[in-house]
């Protein structure tokens, strides 16, 4: 495979060493790999950081390797950014990958194709793996295009991520430009999407996802994801940073292979129905239901005890 993977890792090794035979069976010519540093806390950060580090000598094909190796502990926002910065410093397109993304083989495949195929295209600044639509078949093609861009195992180019800011500068003045209701147009999504990049703004959300939404929003652009799921997160454990709930409906979905040759759909326009199931089941709506939840509970408790 001509395209480069840019590998991200750091402390799971059983997890590392899954996702990393999916990519040694891609066989990418080149393979660039990131791990993050142990962090101090935890007492055996250490083994664990340099057991994942271990995939690096078992490349087993014909390579050019790249590493990026860091002594101190970055975490989720810095980790990543850094790296994908790193990655698109030397290569003008590429798939990223993390440590607990196990992905459907098609999926290297998929992304390369359309990588080619939209290279020109500014419309479009991310290819995702995943699909989450759990069975509802929205297209008759073999991708649609969304707002959201799952990076659960995906692709992009350097032309996309010059416009990736960690630190999100122009929040505050887009924020008082009123501007996601025009992206949103949904008055629950709009507060869900304030608050979260609120946080996210002032250092209170360790991750650098938001970040990049925020930076693909800002350029009008859409995401391709398929129209069957190539990427499941593996992660989902109680050691893992975010993801710790394995009764998530979002932890090892099932992947499917795409079918080739692409069938292209004919006009580059948001699936809107698509997106709005999305944003119910992972974003405003489950953020909705938590708090009803809360409140119900609450109002029971204050009746209980009176």
């Amino acid at each position: 495979m001509k395209i480069p993977v840019l590998f991200l890792i750091y402390n799971r090794p059983q997890l590392t060493r899954f996702v990393f035979d999916a990519i040694r069976k891609a066989r990418p010519e080149k393979l660039f790999i990131a791990a993050d540093g142990p962090n101090e806390v935890k007492a055996d950060d250490y083994r664990k950081c340099n057991d994942a580090r271990d995939v690096i000598n078992q490349v087993d094909w014909d390579c050019e390797i790249s590493t990026l190796i860091s002594n101190d502990h970055l975490g989720c926002k810095l980790g990543p950014s850094h790296a994908i910065n790193w990655f698109f410093d030397n290569v003008e397109e590429g798939i990223i990958l993390e440590d607990d993304c196990f992905c459907q083989q098609t999926f290297f495949r998929f992304c390369e194709e359309l990588l080619e195929f939209y290279r020109q295209d500014k419309r479009i600044m991310s290819i995702s793996g995943c699909n989450h639509q759990f069975g509802r078949l929205r297209i008759k093609y073999s991708y649609y295009f969304s707002r959201y861009r799952h990076t659960w195992g995906w692709a992009t180019w350097r032309r996309a991520w010059q416009f990736f800011d960690v630190n999100m500068s122009l929040w505050p003045e887009m924020k008082n430009r009123k501007w996601l209701s025009e992206i949103l147009k949904d008055a629950k999504a709009e507060k869900y999407w304030i608050n979260v990049f609120d946080q996210v703004y002032q250092n209170k959300i360790d991750g650098w996802d938001a970040q990049w939404t925020f930076a693909c929003w800002l350029q009008n652009s859409l995401a391709i994801l398929p129209n069957v799921n190539l990427v499941s997160n593996i992660g989902f454990t109680e050691d893992a940073t975010h993801t710790k709930d394995s009764s998530s409906r979002f932890a090892n979905v099932k992947i499917q292979p795409m079918v080739f040759p692409l069938s292209h759909p004919p006009s580059v326009i948001q699936n809107y129905k698509a997106d709005k199931y999305t944003e119910l089941i992972r974003y405003s709506g489950t953020f909705s239901l938590r708090n009803r939840l809360l409140v119900g509970l609450n109002r029971f408790i204050r009746k209980w005890y009176n």
